[in-house]
């Protein structure tokens, strides 16, 4: 097949970009920058000059034509596509084109002019006869930008193989393309260039590594990376503390601040690292540590952040500190639609859902238009209130009233709505006659419901559908084996825990963590790795025995094992929130709020159980998991047990 002839073919209507991007995937990228240099100009569609513009333009061009030293100016202000075409032939015409410096400038120029178009720019360097490693940084760059970042590395080995030598930039432009494309080997093979070349000491570089071995799941290798820089500055742990996020390692966020705080004088928080540390405290639950950092941005000079102030908001709703939120929502300057969206989400997320409602409602007369993501928080506060009619409300409202297009997320939150108040056939039925193809997540919703209404028909239903989008999960399998042992369907548990053992599906514990003077403790089933372990199960068992009495009885259906009653007792009362409950009690005075953070679901016997124990310890309880916030007191959860 003739590649050339292939191309004649094509319909000249079909864009040069597709046509290179089709050959760049059929033959050689080599032949396909062959086929580039060829390529015509493109007709691109830009904002036209004004009259009086092209008028002034032309004098200029007229004018400063013929003096090189005025043609920097004459670049610098042109800002319009066609006045850039003249300019372009005019250089083309009088060979300013191959004058080393005027080229650069001029490559440079059309890249800010027309940055997507990496065709037009391509045409312009293959006109410049002797290009400078400049010249190769600045289409790399423009490479990264553009819709073609893996021809960018492509192109610097082009630049290899003419025997320009490379710089810093050079290869920082290459790590962004890697970056963009996930281009890990290339990355790794950028990485060596970085080490032979010496650039070790350039922080922008390691930078850029770290930000693509923790994108590509390298969490050691990008650590290694960090750990090999002799020199640090807040960048590069700006890119450590956003790894650590990225591979769900959020409690080294918090100690890895205090090493930044300690041992690098020049290490100064930004805006940045206040962002990556709120979104840890609100991941961990450390609400201490939150208000702390307050104190930077104040120290700092961003406490009138308003992105600081919005993601200030999300850590104390999820932290269950509503008044905080709203304390720092009120005393905002100025607030963005964000700013109104978070806190009507901090409401829901808390079980105020007639408070998110009014919120929404108050914001709506101030001017402020909605966006789906506000209306995915008010119909989100509705369902974790149970609040039917709303919830349909707002549904209804948003296309007609607000005119935007319901996307999954509002329909998920409409199927929960509907799930919570056991309407599943309803909720079954909207899945089925979404305009949106439905995700795992729906269906995970609606399972969710079943498990709550005891409704295995419909669980085996949803389960089929969650095997059809080839998304199943352990958790899954976890929510319809309580279906069924919950109703007493051992026959059906055990052919399910067959199934999984099958098909190799294995079961991961969660996690519940505490924060108690600055540190956080972490506790999982059956946690022996605490310091104070024995401790903590003597008080548990002190704990259990009280609650016992007040009424308590374990809720052991939910369990998997089909054990008899004594075992099943033993097993829900080592859960990780029970464990992190005695240990609350242990190391903080009477009725002192107890925060824990869960990494899933609480189960039903664990919610149970922070019940009563408010009730008798006298003590709130504020249990966080990913979904809702649970508030326990006076023997009541803000759920209404509705989770």
């Amino acid at each position: 097949m003739n590649p050339t002839s292939l191309l004649r073919r094509r319909s000249s209507s079909i864009p040069n970009f597709f046509s290179f991007l089709c050959f760049n995937r059929l033959f050689s990228t080599s032949y396909s920058f062959s086929l580039l240099e060829s390529a015509t100009l493109p007709n691109l569609l830009s904002a036209k000059p004004s009259i009086e513009e092209h008028h002034q333009w032309q004098q200029n061009l007229n004018s400063h034509l013929q003096k090189r030293e005025h043609l920097f100016s004459l670049l610098q202000s042109c800002s319009h596509y066609t006045h850039f075409l003249q300019l372009h032939s005019q250089f083309t015409r009088t060979h300013f084109i191959q004058h080393p410096r005027l080229s650069l400038k001029f490559l440079a120029r059309a890249a800010r002019i027309c940055p997507q178009n990496i065709f037009y720019l391509y045409r312009i360097f293959t006109q410049i006869s002797m290009p400078n490693f400049s010249h190769y940084n600045t289409m790399i760059r423009a490479f990264s930008l553009s819709d073609f970042p893996a021809d960018g590395v492509e192109f610097y080995r082009r630049m290899r193989r003419e025997g320009v030598v490379s710089n810093y930039l050079t290869l920082s432009f290459c790590l962004d393309c890697c970056t963009k494309n996930f281009g890990l080997i290339e990355g790794m093979q950028i990485h060596g260039r970085v080490l032979v070349d010496g650039y070790v000491r350039d922080c922008v570089l390691m930078t850029s590594l770290m930000e693509l071995y923790s994108l590509c799941g390298r969490y050691d290798d990008a650590c290694k990376v960090f750990d090999d820089m002799p020199h640090r500055d807040t960048v590069a742990y700006n890119a450590l503390l956003s790894c650590f996020m990225n591979n769900k390692r959020t409690r080294d966020v918090l100690s890895v601040f205090k090493s930044m705080q300690t041992l690098e004088i020049d290490c100064r928080p930004d805006e940045v690292t206040c962002l990556l540390l709120l979104q840890a405290c609100g991941d961990l639950g450390t609400l201490d540590f939150g208000r702390s950092i307050v104190g930077y941005m104040e120290k700092y000079g961003y406490g009138n952040s308003m992105r600081l102030n919005n993601a200030l908001i999300t850590t104390y709703s999820k932290c269950g500190s509503v008044d905080d939120a709203y304390r720092i929502f009120e005393s905002m300057p100025a607030k963005n639609l964000v700013s109104w969206s978070s806190m009507i989400s901090c409401f829901g997320m808390n079980g105020y859902g007639k408070y998110a409602i009014e919120l929404f409602w108050e914001m709506y007369r101030m001017g402020i238009s909605p966006d789906a993501k506000a209306i995915t928080a008010v119909l989100y506060a509705c369902s974790h209130r149970g609040l039917l009619d709303e919830g349909l409300l707002f549904f209804e409202k948003m296309t007609r009233e607000f005119g935007i297009l319901p996307n999954i997320h509002h329909y998920g939150c409409v199927v929960d709505i509907l799930g919570r108040v056991g309407s599943l056939d309803r909720a079954y039925d909207l899945i089925m006659s979404m305009e949106v193809k439905p995700d795992v997540k729906v269906w995970r919703t609606l399972l969710t419901a079943c498990r709550v209404h005891k409704n295995f028909g419909m669980a085996e239903r949803v389960i089929e559908h969650i095997m059809e989008l080839k998304a199943h999960e352990a958790g899954d399998y976890v929510l319809l084996l309580n279906t069924y042992s919950s109703n007493g369907k051992w026959d059906k548990v055990t052919a399910v825990r067959k199934f999984m053992e099958e098909q190799g599906i294995l079961t991961t514990h969660g996690c519940s963590t505490v924060e108690l003077k600055g540190a956080v403790h972490e506790f999982v089933v059956d946690n022996v790795s605490h310091p104070r372990k024995d401790e903590i199960y003597d008080m548990l068992s002190e704990i259990l025995q009280q609650l016992k009495i007040a009424g308590y009885v374990p809720e052991v259906s939910s369990e998997l094992h089909d054990l008899d009653m004594i075992k099943k007792e033993l097993t829900v009362s080592s859960h990780s929130e029970k464990l992190a409950i005695a240990f609350g009690v242990l190391s903080t005075p009477p009725c002192t709020t107890i925060r824990v953070a869960n990494s899933g679901r609480i189960c039903d016997d664990c919610h149970n159980f922070a019940k009563v124990f408010s009730a008798v310890y006298n003590r709130k309880v504020i249990i966080s998991d990913p979904n809702r916030i649970h508030h326990f007191r006076e023997g009541k959860c803000s759920c209404d047990d509705c989770w």
